[in-house]
């Protein structure tokens, strides 16, 4: 399919990407020869390099700010919005499996000083110095699709953990990701460590052996607290494994909040530096937390029940569009605009929307 892009205004630019695309004019290389990072890491088992551009490091001036994509094809107006805020710098691209799709893509679509995909399929190359001071050079980092479970294992607890969470915390810069990547992003997140989980299983047992989750212990992102992503949201309907994933949120962690992002193909949710979202795509995002109290029943071997006189967890729904569309507020949850509400609730592993 043609593509055609307005030109930005910056003269180059820098980004961080993962991906499942394939891509055409690049070059492959691997020996990444940047200077250690200050952790001590490992200094061999470099991973696979796609560089598409210029191989000298620039420095530009980023704004900060997220995309929680849902996977299928790329948004392109919220790939532009991410360009736009890294200010013209390098775009860095890691990846557990794959080629380098998104190069050409991102380097045509805008001025940009270089696109290099990184390949870290073990955790020696999550650990590996040149790659991780790669990742903390970027001015901007986007997360491919894959298996999150690649990304939690081979990531997790390492300098790529250092780095994405250097990139989105001290160096304020744009960090996405789509579908597998997106799902990583909040700070619980389904690891897919047994592979996936149907909504109709989830709910018929909330500890069903799929539902693995982490809190707290990869990706630390101020704005999603307490929250777990969703993508693929409406490709197959994920409504109901999402709250069985909050509900057991609330259960193993006593919490008082739970919240979800979940976000259908087609569609990303840009939140910017102060916590401001809007929706692109052509379809739906949808930001769920709970209502008042948790779940009447959560246990092991039983179906859910999350009922709360039907106001269990309560929803606000946005339609994307290609300018960004409604608004929804990642620093209180209660402002929000451009969209419809309402509630989910379940009885005995039955979800009903009202």
């Amino acid at each position: 399919m043609k593509r055609n892009y307005p030109l930005l205004s910056m003269a180059i630019l820098g980004v961080v990407v993962l991906t499942h695309f394939a891509c055409k004019k690049t070059t492959e290389l691997t020996d990444l020869s940047v200077q250690p990072s200050e952790k001590v890491l490992e200094a061999s088992s470099n991973p696979k390099s796609y560089l598409t551009g210029n191989a000298a490091d620039v420095t530009t001036s980023t704004t900060g700010g997220t995309i929680l994509m849902g996977g299928s094809t790329d948004v392109d107006a919220a790939m532009l919005w991410m360009l736009n805020k890294s200010g013209g710098g390098d775009i860095v691209i890691i990846r557990a499996s794959g080629a380098d799709g998104y190069n050409d893509y991102l380097f045509n679509m805008a001025p940009v000083n270089s696109v290099e995909t990184l390949l870290i399929n073990t955790r020696a190359k999550a650990n590996n110095a040149d790659a991780v001071q790669k990742i903390r050079n970027a001015e901007a980092l986007f997360i491919a699709g894959g298996d999150q479970y690649d990304y939690v294992n081979y990531w997790k607890d390492t300098g790529v953990e250092d780095a994405i969470n250097y990139l989105i915390n001290t160096k304020h810069v744009p960090v996405g990701g789509t579908s597998a990547g997106c799902a990583i992003l909040g700070k619980s997140y389904f690891s897919a460590q047994n592979g996936t989980v149907y909504s109709a299983d989830a709910l018929a047992n909330p500890y069903n052996t799929a539902v693995q989750l982490g809190h707290n212990d990869f990706v630390n992102h101020p704005y999603l607290g307490n929250t777990i992503t969703d993508s693929h949201y409406n490709n197959p309907d994920r409504r109901g494994r999402h709250i069985t994933f909050m509900a057991r949120i609330m259960t193993d962690l006593a919490a008082t909040t739970a919240k979800g992002v979940g976000v259908e193909e087609q569609t990303a949710v840009c939140i910017d530096q102060n916590g401001i979202a809007k929706v692109f795509g052509i379809n739906k995002a949808y930001f769920l937390q709970n209502n008042n109290l948790g779940p009447e029943t959560c246990v092991s071997g039983s179906p859910l029940t999350w009922n709360r006189s039907q106001t269990a967890v309560k929803y606000y729904a946005i339609q994307g569009s290609s300018t960004g569309a409604g608004s929804f507020d990642f620093t209180n949850w209660t402002s929000y605009s451009g969209g419809t509400a309402g509630f989910f609730f379940v009885n005995n592993g039955v979800l009903t929307q009202n």
